[in-house]
């Protein structure tokens, strides 16, 4: 009377899965930096002709439904999509259990003993069976094996895309399209300092996170830099749970291509890659340049009372040795220590970058330079205008002399009426004076500021 539970090959023969021949395939795939992607399956499937069903089951499980689009690309007319379904209701203990609500089944507990009656209900903890005279509460974790009288209608192992199409017979070439979240690329860089920080090796790669719910092989591969607006609303859509991810790493040289599209910029990989299902895959985005760049020192005690911040510059340009649009991520800084073994430095976000700007890596803040301000006087000239004086004091203790920008910042209508070094106005609100320090030795800067309100 009874089956076993049926393994998921069987199941899918069961459930009566067809699908047209797939003489040949080619994927496609545009991976942008906000979780999403745009998938292009492209097919060449032979046809019966007349009205028939076409199922794919091999699509992402985090596909967006409502982005699906089906055609025929050698004969527009060749196929005719009738229906379009998205079916996600996928087999799992507890959905055959809901199914088999009210219904006969067979439980064989871990001490043999067969229990066989109606399911009444079930949760994470037990089962509640109506035997021919009685109510039996079985532990889940005592359950050996569950029979099930047959294989119950709706339910599939994997999400699958399904249409009922009206074609001629024949092969056509056919393509699917559809977007899918749970994909997403992000860049890294290293950033290899020389002992004066004159200059840095910069490499970059991007890596690419799967998790999709599909593998995508041999795929022709870009990756879209930019923010690309969507509009966030919420679906019926499975977030199915991933196990831990799978590391793959391809350090190859020069593979990518790089244009501009529409606002943003494209990085077309020159060979077909395969991108599975819950992995890491890292990709060379160029090889080791070498760019020029200066260390500065910046002391911004208004918001940070004694720290030093040290920030490495350099001008993304041809000229200083790079001089390419750079996808925002994270860079990392080493440096050669006196034995010539390579240290971390720090590491910074940059955002996109476009070429000819400048780069800034804020690495960390100096041990040896220490900033002091102290505010002498503030006085109200009147209801809206106010007078404030500041000492700002650095000390080195490094055997360098160096260079410390002081930033310091203003609100309304102001004017500095007083200052022992010539500051530079940045903008509005926002001016810096620069200040030599002699090694061992200490810096002053005085000055009076007044605002109107």
């Amino acid at each position: 009377m009874f089956s076993k539970l049926i393994p998921a090959l069987l199941l899918i023969q069961a459930l009566g899965w067809t699908a047209a021949e797939a003489a040949d395939r080619s994927l496609a795939l545009t991976i942008y930096n906000n979780d999403l992607a745009l998938v292009k399956d492209r097919r060449d499937l032979t046809l019966k002709g007349g009205r028939e069903e076409l199922r794919y089951g091999d699509v992402a499980a985090q596909i967006d439904p409502t982005s699906v689009h089906f055609q025929a690309v050698s004969d527009a007319s060749a196929v005719r999509v009738l229906e379009q379904n998205y079916q996600f209701d996928l087999v799992s203990t507890d959905r055959l259990l809901q199914k088999y609500l009210d219904a006969d089944l067979e439980i064989i507990t871990k001490d043999g003993k067969l229990h066989a009656g109606a399911l009444l209900s079930f949760d994470g903890g037990s089962l509640v069976l109506r035997e021919t005279d009685r109510l039996v509460s079985l532990e889940r974790a005592n359950v050996q094996e569950i029979h099930y009288g047959k294989v119950p209608g709706g339910l599939v192992t994997r999400p699958t895309l399904a249409w009922l199409v009206e074609g001629k017979g024949g092969t056509h070439a056919t393509e699917l399209s559809y977007l899918t979240t749970g994909l997403s690329w992000h860049a890294e860089y290293v950033a290899v300092a020389n002992a004066a920080s004159t200059e840095m090796d910069l490499s970059g790669w991007v890596s690419i996170d799967n998790h999709s719910g599909a593998t995508y092989k041999d795929a022709s591969l870009k990756l879209v830099a930019g923010d690309v607006r969507r509009v966030e609303e919420q679906r019926p859509v499975p977030r199915p749970m991933y196990k831990t991810m799978a590391m793959a790493t391809d350090a190859a040289a020069p593979q990518f291509e790089e244009e501009g599209f529409f606002e943003y910029h494209l990085y077309t990989l020159t060979r077909p890659a395969t991108v599975a299902d819950r992995e890491i895959k890292q990709l060379a985005l160029f090889p080791s340049t070498r760019v020029r760049c200066r260390k500065v020192y910046t002391y911004d005690g208004a918001r940070d009372a004694k720290k030093v911040h040290v920030t490495l510059e350099a001008k993304n340009s041809e000229e200083e040795g790079l001089g390419m649009p750079l996808p925002k991520g994270k860079v990392r800084v080493y440096q050669e220590d006196q034995s010539r073994a390579l240290q971390f430095a720090g590491e910074d976000l940059i955002d996109h970058t476009p070429k000819d700007e400048r780069l800034r890596l804020y690495v960390g803040d100096a041990f040896d330079i220490v900033g002091e301000r102290l505010q002498l006087s503030t006085s109200r000239i009147s209801d809206k205008v106010s007078e404030s004086s500041f000492e700002i004091h650095v000390r080195n203790h490094k055997e360098e002399a160096i260079q410390v920008v002081i930033a310091e910042h203003a609100y309304g209508d102001w004017k500095i009426i007083k200052s022992s070094l010539e500051a530079r106005r940045k903008d509005s609100g926002n001016f810096e004076f620069t200040v030599a320090v002699p090694k061992n030795g200490e810096a002053t800067v005085t000055y009076t500021l007044r605002q109107q309100y």
